[in-house]
């Protein structure tokens, strides 16, 4: 008798053969992404041959293409020969595409052709979690992460570093044409080139040859008026990612406050937020469908004129100010009593007293061009004609000749607004909901999922293939709230689930 657990022989024939079902229990999350797909119009969606053409060769349903991606973001499998792979050997995937077995190529054709249906897939997954309640809170936290985009630091250039590329290729050509000029000097006997610079001539070749297609580089961000230059993926950026520069794309979320779902999310290749406040929340409030919004956000995030755009779209913005926005003393001999923000303006004269008790008038106005409003916003300039008998004046205050001013922007109210609402407990309260809102989705994508570096090209793409990355978060995050039995009898209970 065997001490061990007996197993089946490899080739021993079975009468009443298992079938594909009874590989994978009831409450499988596999069962409900089955079911999630075949629940949605992939026609509506715009996904290709959701509608499929009556002549020609058979495609593969666009719904079996759909849940095997899915499933691969969900287990940390995106690479299309990869899940061609977990076609033939996986039996969860053999279970989910009923054993069709697609090429790598079909795969990542899909994904390719598709990106821009993800987005009204996205939006089709939000509105079934309305369906399901899970959207009931009036409070989105936004943040962004940067994703490592397909681009090598080597083929990227700016001005600075074709400037030191070229610099050093004509150091090199001068170096090596002496020693040219050296060796013909010789008065007879066969040349003989140094041994650590064989081939001076082919290398002076190269050299030229490389040098050519640098100041190319030079001519087209000039006439372009570009001031990076990447060769693979034209659209990233090089950010600062952690403590160090690579290239990279941002992608931008909302989260709701009250079960940490996505609501709405973007992918940009700007290197700071600044410009992100507005939209990321205009985007949240329609997901949401809500007339009025409570929207948290770092430092990151603070600019004057996105706080006040939220607050003209009915949003109400809770974002920390940095020291620089409050006048952080970067000029030198700027003593802190004398930063901008100690400086007190006085609605009622419409005046600002300045901290050695000086009176600072209107002198001007003028408007300035603003990036998001193309009406440009208006500066009004105050001053005070005591700075040059100020016993601060040239020392701990400012060392403009002419005296120190105060600019006030028209949307100045609006921050001073939502400054005093950080600062109350209430704003607090809300504000440290953010960390445990917005920073653990990113954690998921980049270690649950394996998706901190992107495998597509472009911006668009980019913004398609995170957007995937999107919808597989929330379903992971409704599957461990509601579970996988109970979102399949809603699903049942529903028709089929459309966006336009």
């Amino acid at each position: 008798m065997s001490a061990y657990v007996p197993s089946c022989h490899r080739r021993q024939q079975i009468l009443f053969p298992d079938t594909l079902d009874d590989h994978v229990t009831e409450d499988n999350p596999v069962r409900f992404l089955d079911a999630f797909v075949d629940s949605l119009d992939l026609r509506t969606l715009g996904f290709t041959h959701a509608e499929p053409k009556a002549t020609g060769r058979p495609p593969y349903d666009p719904a079996d293409l759909l849940k095997l991606y899915l499933y691969g973001y969900l287990n940390k499998v995106r690479s299309s020969r990869r899940l061609e792979r977990e076609c033939q050997r996986n039996i969860e995937v053999i279970w989910l595409l009923r054993k069709l077995a697609p090429d790598f190529k079909t795969i990542a054709d899909f994904r390719k052709d598709n990106v821009g249906c993800i987005r009204p897939l996205f939006q089709a997954l939000v509105e079934f979690c309305k369906g399901l309640h899970l959207l009931d809170s009036d409070i989105v936290a936004i943040d962004g992460s940067k994703f490592l985009a397909v681009n090598s630091k080597d083929r990227h250039f700016d001005q600075d570093k074709l400037r030191d590329k070229l610099k050093r290729i004509e150091e090199k050509v001068d170096r090596y044409l002496r020693e040219l000029d050296e060796n013909d000097a010789k008065e007879e006997g066969e040349l003989t080139f140094p041994s650590h610079v064989p081939n001076l001539k082919e290398k002076i070749a190269q050299l030229k040859e490389r040098q050519a297609k640098y100041e190319g580089y030079r001519e087209r961000m000039a006439r372009t008026g570009e001031t990076e230059l990447s060769l693979t993926d034209p659209d990233s950026r090089m950010m600062k990612c952690n403590d160090h520069l690579d290239l990279a794309y941002t992608g931008e979320i909302a989260v709701e406050a009250k079960n940490k779902l996505i609501v709405a999310y973007d992918v940009t290749n700007d290197a700071v937020d600044h410009h992100q406040l507005a939209p990321m929340a205009q985007r949240a409030r329609e997901a949401l469908g809500v007339e009025r919004l409570r929207a948290i956000a770092d430092k990151g995030f603070f600019d004057g004129e996105q706080i006040a755009r939220c607050v003209e779209d009915g949003i109400t913005p809770f974002v920390p100010e940095p020291e620089k926005a409050k006048g952080g003393g970067t000029r030198a001999g700027l003593s802190p009593e004398f930063h901008s923000d100690k400086f007190v303006y006085d609605p009622s004269t419409d005046t600002f007293l300045c901290p050695a008790g000086h009176r600072m008038i209107l002198r001007s106005e003028s408007t300035q061009p603003r990036r998001q409003r193309p009406e440009g916003v208006v500066l009004r300039r105050y001053a005070t004609d005591s700075c040059r008998t100020c016993p601060h004046f040239m020392t701990r205050c400012t060392r403009n000749p002419r005296g120190r001013w105060m600019g006030r922007l028209d949307y100045a109210e609006t921050v001073e607004a939502m400054r005093t609402r950080m600062s109350s407990p209430a704003g607090r309260e809300i504000f440290d909901l953010r960390k445990s809102t917005v920073e653990h989705p990113f954690g998921t994508m980049k270690r649950g999922f394996d998706h901190g570096h992107l495998l597509m090209k472009g911006l668009r793409r980019v913004t398609g293939e995170l957007g995937l990355t999107m919808v597989v978060y929330n379903l992971r995050r409704i599957l461990s709230l509601v579970g996988s039995q109970a979102l399949r009898d809603q699903l049942a209970s529903r028709t089929r689930m459309s966006f336009g």
